[in-house]
């Protein structure tokens, strides 16, 4: 007696008596249920535990912290405060200027929401010394090491790794140059930002800011 392709038992030779499928025809496969796609999880960025930065590559470009050896490339110095400026020579004081910092934030700029005032940060002071002296945040990965290393910690994320520079002058003073930072250098109580490549002189007293909360006072020589 011939069987359908389920197994039954028919009298028929055409079609199943049973279940009706035609003799000889395979099985019908049972359909399988379609697969949701699942998505793939969202990473976090990966944040470098030195400075904070997003990591864009094996090395921080903000402190060159090496994220596969998981150590710095070259340790950072850091230099103690001085109370006063050398006798006879010039000098930079870095501190963090809130109210410079809140001139900024009057000016509604798209990052500032995210940008706080650091709880602490200690006064810094650099000697004046060479032709030129860059201001900005060292880059191994670029080959910027300035002379005035505003990297911290704690960081000002609106400094440029090569944000200003001081030339010195004939006359024994310095003048100021901006190549082009990310969110400009001003001068005093100037909001404007002055312009790129343009050397403008500075003298004693000036307080040149940079950044979103970062003042540095210019000091001439001690006399005596």
């Amino acid at each position: 007696m011939p069987s359908c392709p389920q197994g039954h038992d028919s009298t028929s030779t055409d079609f199943c008596d049973v279940c009706g499928l035609a003799i000889g025809d395979p099985a019908p496969a049972a359909e399988a249920a379609p697969t949701a796609a699942v998505p793939e999880p969202e990473l976090p960025a990966e944040l470098c535990p030195e400075c904070g930065e997003p990591r864009t590559g094996r090395f921080c470009e903000g402190c060159s912290y090496d994220f596969v050896a998981g150590a710095s490339r070259t340790p950072v110095a850091v230099t103690a405060p001085e109370p006063a400026a050398p006798a006879g020579g010039w000098s930079l004081l870095v501190t963090a200027d809130r109210e410079y910092f809140d001139a900024v934030r009057q000016q509604d700029g798209p990052d500032i929401p995210t940008i706080t005032f650091p709880a602490y940060c200690p006064e810094r002071q650099f000697t004046l010394t060479g032709d030129q002296v860059r201001i900005g945040r060292t880059s191994r990965s670029r080959g910027v090491v300035p002379e005035v290393d505003l990297t911290g910690p704690p960081q000002d994320p609106g400094v440029s790794h090569l944000h200003a520079v001081l030339l010195a002058q004939e006359d024994g003073g310095w003048a100021l140059v901006d190549p082009g930072s990310t969110n400009g250098t001003t001068i005093n109580d100037d909001l404007e930002p002055i312009a790129n490549d343009v050397a403008v002189p500075v003298k004693d007293g000036d307080r040149i800011h940079v950044g979103a909360w970062t003042t540095l006072t210019l000091r001439g020589p001690s006399i005596g």
